[in-house]
């Protein structure tokens, strides 16, 4: 049995304990560990004939920024359409375009997810001439 007189200090005397010993260790907190991720680069490579088109398909591992960069187009001066777009094993759905694609143009987008992606070459009605391109795909 409990006097009434020394309850409150007993009750003191084990709350304060028990705030000095959460108040008195201090457990470092260990935040996960990220890497960074490592970007991918590929490169696709062909002659563009009047009115064709070339798809290339490629597998993004990562979310992250995805680009396409016309690194050569010969003749100078051609024009053509690059597009970077989803991949469903048969064709490309087309999400981004630069249909006024001159050399060192670019299209630049965010994959949200892994998955496949593809790129796309195509005349826009402005060759006269095939044209040998080079493009730089570079994504996560």
């Amino acid at each position: 049995m409990f006097h009434t007189a020394s309850w409150p200090n007993r009750a003191t005397v084990i709350l304060l304990t028990a705030l000095a010993a959460a108040c008195g260790k201090d457990t470092p907190t260990t935040s996960p560990t990220t890497s960074t991720p490592t970007a991918i680069t590929e490169t696709f490579e062909g002659t563009l004939t009047v009115n064709g088109a070339t798809t290339y398909p490629f597998v993004v591992v990562q979310a992250g920024l995805a680009s396409a960069v016309l690194t050569t187009l010969l003749p100078d001066g051609a024009t053509v359409g690059v597009s970077l777009g989803t991949w469903n094993g048969q064709s490309c759905q087309v999400i981004l375009a630069n249909d006024s694609a001159t050399q060192n143009a670019s299209v630049v987008g965010e994959a949200r997810s892994a998955g496949n992606f593809c790129v796309r070459i195509h005349d826009v009605g402005k060759l006269t001439t095939p044209a040998d391109y080079l493009l730089t795909v570079t994504h996560y």
